[in-house]
């Protein structure tokens, strides 16, 4: 049982999330937009019967319009009224967090487009955003190897062209590290762009699509749909490994590369240091991220 950020009348559950990104317009609550952050909490709402204050999640990553997620972690604060009635089953004692999970699920209906994986009392010090050390993103190509199927093409981008899977591995080769990715970031006003890309690779399929696996501390806007794009231009050889390098160093933004639809990628994975760890990693990035100025909505955002 955790409290919310020093109440200790609030519980804190752990919300692993799936959705398929593509009739949402992102993430967070905006007004008059269908969103998953939106459709969720008004789902939360409901369950309880409007019953004690508005729910508000806060995410792992901020995806944006048409990106999936089938790993994705948020923590939802709950007051104790709200907490009690979890652990109520028609007299029963049940575990609240499945019942969290099966209540929201049961309000947004069997063939809803987004869906709690698993709800789970939260350990001490979890925090879904400050606390994670690294996310993980997967984006899928098809490309003249593989051909077009239309039952893929909500979660698969098409170019095409015949695109060479060596060129495109030594150019995200090329990204790996810390660097000032602005060339390769959506840039905001006040927001830094160093991160650091931990892993970057490319392979085909068994049925020949080409998929990347991008994971780093966190991520800019655009910034996998962006490197995804430069390394593309490398495998139909429109760019090379050299002029990738120089973008990286130069750090300024140019239009050498198209930044790929947010149909091909999805949020696959968060990790977090074991649970005696959770609040010291939370604390540390949140000093981290005052320190750099960074705007809110930076974290895990493509």
């Amino acid at each position: 049982m955790t409290a919310g950020e020093g109440d200790a009348s609030l519980t804190r559950y752990r919300l692993d999330i799936a959705y398929d990104g593509s009739r949402f317009s992102g993430w967070s609550r905006q007004p008059g937009l269908r969103t998953v952050q939106g459709v969720l909490e008004a789902a939360i709402d409901q369950s309880f019967g409007g019953f004690g204050t508005a729910s508000s999640l806060v995410v792992a990553g901020r995806t944006d319009a048409g990106v999936h997620a089938v790993g994705q972690v948020a923590h939802l604060d709950l007051d104790v009224d709200r907490s009690r009635r979890l652990g109520r089953n028609r007299g029963a004692t049940t575990d609240p967090g499945s019942a969290l999970g099966r209540r929201i699920n049961g309000i947004l209906g069997p063939y809803s487009d987004v869906v709690v994986s698993r709800a789970s009392l939260a350990p001490a010090g979890f925090d879904a955003r400050f606390g994670a050390l690294w996310r993980r993103y997967e984006y899928r190509v098809a490309d003249y190897v593989t051909g077009r199927n239309p039952l893929e093409r909500a979660f698969t981008a098409w170019v095409p062209a015949t695109l060479d899977l060596d060129a495109m591995r030594e150019a995200a080769a090329a990204l790996l590290g810390l660097h000032d990715f602005g060339a390769y970031c959506k840039p905001r006003e006040g927001a830094t762009t160093i991160r650091t890309l931990l892993d970057f690779d490319w392979h085909r399929d068994d049925d020949g699509v080409l998929k990347a696996r991008v994971r780093a501390d966190a991520f800019c806007h655009s910034m996998v749909r962006s490197i995804v794009g430069a390394c593309i231009a490398v495998g139909g050889g429109r760019m090379t490994i050299s002029e990738v390098m120089r973008l990286r160093d130069d750090a300024a933004r140019v239009g050498r590369f198209a930044v790929m639809p947010a149909r091909g990628l999805t949020f696959v994975e968060v990790a977090y240091p074991p649970d005696d760890q959770l609040a010291a990693r939370a604390e540390l990035t949140r000093a981290r991220r005052t320190l750099e100025r960074e705007l809110a909505d930076e974290d895990g955002i493509d």
